[in-house]
């Protein structure tokens, strides 16, 4: 029978009572004890019966406490899951506004996007061609000629133009896959880091510029590359261009002005926020009666409000895209967006990949009968091809016996420490160090030797 608390031992206490007055007034209890007073046993059985109440009573409140640690070790499990993807924007943020280097790296490969360079080009192209007189090409042309020259243009006007334009395009787009803007828009990137942050945090200025809920880039370090090359293929009336700063879209949204401040506190929190999740953690699975379980639950919750930040990354893109305005490029939209948001994603992937290598090992050092089957099968498959091969451990083979459980755990935390240091970890890289951390448990595995009979003895 099991004690619902105080209210119930004292029921009990009652019923017991009465059965043993009853038994007490019973002729089958006076024919066993004839020479025993009733009164004075019915008082000793009054007292223990009183003893025990008070021993049931004392467990009550231990019980009780029992509850509310388990209450709060659930508590703070949740709580450690829902600031799980707000420590990995935490993290990004701070990364993004603290660390030149690490924005301009995160921002360079889009120099080399194929996306990127197609609406560089068009934009550069666009801003060009409104500043260029195309009549001005004509000023050489002699006073005597003009008159045919001018019939001439009427009907050959739009070719003309189309002509120059695919010659300016053509200009644009040798620069941008070049070498050369890979360094302009490093530089370009470099020198922007702090308008970007002022442009996140909701100040703007600088090489960009914050205009209602749109980041651009102004790309007039490059309108002035391409005016020299064009110059220097042979037009010189793009001399007369004047300086001309023009923009390309980094990111468009209704939910820019409004996540100022959340990014603002985001970048405060920095390194602070994990910090404070993990201890967190740590405390619901120090709080729980059942450590292990709830180990393996703090590390599946946290692994679970990674992965929800990953699938809202993934239904972010397609709303973003789509609500864009007809003139921002689309692919070069996207691939903004996969950079800016590469990061976070390499974040959510690893915190996953910790979260369930720790609940994995947890689990399988448990004393659980599932545990127990597949860790007799992995011990068994191994063993098997140890014993084919005819292979002793020897010395070494006694010492991984006795050492094994410490190696184990030294292999796994080995591997998410490679998995933490990697910088920004693909999910091939975390594949990778998931296959290696395996193939070290199984040499491990395959050098236990417990057949020594000393060790049976020890």
């Amino acid at each position: 029978m099991r004690d619902s608390g105080p209210a119930a031992v004292r029921h009990l206490y009652a019923a017991i009572r009465r059965a043993v007055r009853a038994d007490r007034a019973s002729p089958w209890f006076m024919e066993r004890h004839p020479d025993q007073p009733a009164a004075q046993d019915e008082h000793a059985e009054l007292e223990a019966l009183r003893a025990r109440v008070a021993q049931l009573e004392a467990r009550a409140p231990a019980r009780s406490r029992l509850r509310l640690r388990s209450f709060f070790a659930v508590l703070l499990i949740l709580v450690a899951a829902v600031l799980t993807p707000l420590s990995v924007l935490s993290s990004w943020a701070s990364s993004v506004a603290g660390d030149t280097d690490r924005y301009v790296d995160m921002m360079e490969p889009l120099a080399s996007d194929p996306d990127v360079q197609a609406a560089v080009t068009a934009r550069v192209t666009a801003a060009v061609m409104t500043h260029l007189d195309v009549d001005a090409l004509l000023a050489d042309v002699a006073p005597a000629d003009r008159p045919v020259v001018d019939k001439a243009l009427e009907k050959l006007g739009g070719p003309l133009t189309t002509g120059v334009t695919d010659f300016v395009h053509g200009t644009v787009q040798r620069f941008v896959t070049s070498d050369a803007f890979e360094r302009v828009w490093s530089d370009l990137n470099r020198r922007a880091h702090a308008s970007v942050v002022k442009a996140l945090t909701g100040e703007g200025g600088g090489a960009v510029e914050l205009a209602g809920d749109t980041v651009t880039l102004d790309l007039a370090p490059v309108i002035d590359r391409v005016k020299q090359r064009l110059v220097d293929r042979g037009l010189t009336v793009a001399e007369r261009i004047p300086e001309i700063h023009t923009d390309f879209t980094l990111l468009t949204s209704d939910s820019v002005g409004k996540a100022k401040k959340g990014f603002r506190a985001l970048e405060l929190l920095g390194f602070w926020l994990p910090v404070f999740t993990l201890v967190v953690a740590a405390g619901g699975v120090l709080l729980a009666v059942r450590r292990r379980r709830a180990l393996v639950t703090a590390a599946l919750a946290v692994a679970v409000g990674a992965a929800l930040l990953g699938l809202g990354l993934w239904a972010g893109r397609a709303f973003y895209l789509d609500s864009l305005p007809p003139h921002v490029s689309q692919p070069a939209a996207g691939a903004v967006f996969d950079t800016l948001a590469g990061y976070l994603r390499a974040g959510v992937r690893l915190v996953v990949t910790v979260g369930v290598v720790v609940a994995l090992a947890a689990w399988l050092t448990g004393g659980g009968r599932a545990a127990g089957r597949v860790m007799a099968m992995w011990s068994g498959g191994i063993g098997a091809v140890r014993d084919a091969a005819g292979f002793t451990g020897g010395p070494v083979g006694r010492w991984v016996h006795r050492a094994r459980r410490p190696l184990n755990w030294t292999v796994v935390v080995v591997a998410v420490a490679v998995l933490l240091a990697w910088d920004r970890p693909t999910g091939l890289v975390t594949v990778w160090i998931a296959l290696c951390a395996l193939f070290v448990l199984a040499v491990v595995e395959f050098l236990d030797d417990d057949s020594a009979p000393h060790l049976a003895a020890a």
